[in-house]
């Protein structure tokens, strides 16, 4: 591919140059050769580095680095026997359910996580929102590099991974069981590898200290309309009868043996990255690894329509929330998440979770949470990652988004008028037909490998 030798000025006042000619010195500073300005080249590698960096410490997590862990977090991935009833009545055992209703043990992480579709949801029907024990209101995000965020969800409610899973397990709409069935199948199902890797798990099976209960009796009863439980939540410490008579240390050690269980998911999703693009070697210097569209696309992604504001890093996340403006729609046929306060609630139920980072079952603190929430919050989510994006089956913590264009045009309207909670942050960005569609196709220029693909499957 030859570059011409004068492109189009951009809105940012950016150009580039000719890369072209037959004496052309390769040892040539890509900038240079690409006739690229130094801060704009500055602000480009920052996107991409040589390498792309590790995931960070993780204090919550003490085997976080395991292999061993990751070993086991790896065959919990795609484990569905904790799971409790499905209660929706769309669970009509075809291919876009996990069964049928009334079924239990169908429900995995890798059910709504997709590894070979870049662990998003495409099963699910219209492939929005995910239908697992019912339909959750929000888009199941994908898993590619999540292990660089302390807080997570798209709202940080939570700021584990080892209190992530408990949300997952204990949700009548997910997993639909509760901790003490979870911590008496780990026992049942996988108890040399947790001692292996966590040491003696109590004594699940000695009915004179845990109760019975099976599958059928834990979680909730039903659902409403609302996809709201009705009827008791069993299993958790506290509620029902199955804790009666419970001792405080053994209701402690069901609990620690589920945050366990999240720890090594935990080592497991930080091996999940979607690598380097074919945007990297063109930092790094391949002029051809980007077509005349696509090197378009990144200079509008860093100039006139200021993408990188919140969209920055090796991952392209500020890591941080922000209210867009959008104004939700009905997804998969007859979901609406009105009035939903995102980032306000969230960051809040984070802090008063008792599971949380500075709680008994964390390894370590780091001080991820902050110490209030601020009400710019309202209405805020985070900001996704774009590696690996462009495949997504929809966008948005909505799902109601349906293409990379589309994305592209709702931040190029500045966003919707009204029909949210808080204050929008966006403004027009004015972009011409063409500058959308350039900047469409750096986008698609963002993808990458992937994990390696012994990750994508069961182990044995």
């Amino acid at each position: 591919m030859k570059l011409l030798s004068q492109l189009l000025l951009l809105g940012s006042g950016l150009g580039l140059v000719s890369a072209c000619g037959s004496n052309e010195d390769e040892t040539e500073a890509p900038e240079a050769k690409y006739g690229i300005d130094a801060q704009t080249w500055a602000v480009l590698t920052e996107l991409s580095p040589p390498e792309l960096p590790a995931p960070p410490s993780d204090p919550t997590n003490g085997v976080a680095d395991d292999p061993a862990a990751a070993s086991f977090g790896h065959r919990l991935f795609f484990e569905p026997r904790f799971a409790g009833r499905l209660l929706d009545g769309d669970n009509d055992g075809s291919e876009r359910a996990l069964g049928s209703a009334g079924d239990t043990g169908k429900v995995a992480c890798a059910g709504c996580h997709i590894p070979e579709t870049g662990f998003s949801d495409t099963r699910s029907l219209m492939q929005q929102i995910s239908l697992a024990a019912g339909w959750g209101i929000r888009k199941s995000p994908s898993l590619l590099d999540v292990s660089h965020s302390k807080l997570l969800m798209w709202d940080g409610r939570r700021d584990s991974f080892f209190n992530q899973v408990f949300g997952v397990f204990e949700s009548p709409v997910e997993g639909n069981t509760s901790r003490l069935f979870v911590a008496y199948q780990a026992f049942e199902l996988h108890r040399a590898e947790y001692e292996g890797t966590f040491g003696p798990m109590p004594d699940f099976s000695d009915r004179s200290r845990f109760p019975e209960l099976t599958a059928e009796q834990t979680g909730c009863e039903r659902l409403d309309s609302d996809s709201k439980c009705v009827g008791v939540q069993r299993g958790a410490p506290g509620d029902g009868a199955e804790y009666d008579g419970l001792a405080e240390a053994d209701k402690k050690a069901v609990t620690e043996v589920v945050a366990n269980l999240g720890k090594a998911l935990g080592a497991y999703q930080r091996l999940l990255s979607c690598g380097q693009s074919r945007f990297d070697e063109w930092v790094a210097g391949d002029a051809d690894a980007l077509d005349e569209a696509e090197q378009r696309g990144a200079l509008l992604f860093v100039g006139k329509a200021g993408c990188v504001d919140c969209h920055n890093g090796p991952f392209f996340t500020d890591e941080q929330f922000h209210n867009v403006g959008l104004k939700p729609e009905t997804v998969a046929t007859v979901f609406l998440d009105e009035g939903d306060e995102g980032a306000y609630a969230g960051l809040a139920a984070a802090i008063d979770d008792e599971l949380n980072s500075e709680g008994e079952f964390s390894d370590g603190s780091d001080g991820r949470l902050p110490d209030a929430v601020d009400e710019d919050m309202l209405g805020a989510f985070r900001t996704p990652r774009l590696r690996c994006s462009s495949h997504r089956p929809s966008f948005m913590h909505t799902a109601h988004v349906r293409t990379l264009e589309d994305v592209i045009a709702f931040f190029n309207r500045g966003g919707d008028d009204f029909g949210y909670p808080g204050t929008n942050e966006l403004t027009p960005l004015e972009l011409t037909p063409e500058e959308r569609d350039d900047l469409a196709a750096f986008l698609r220029a963002l993808d990458g490998p992937g994990p390696d693909a012994e990750l994508l499957t069961a182990p044995e």
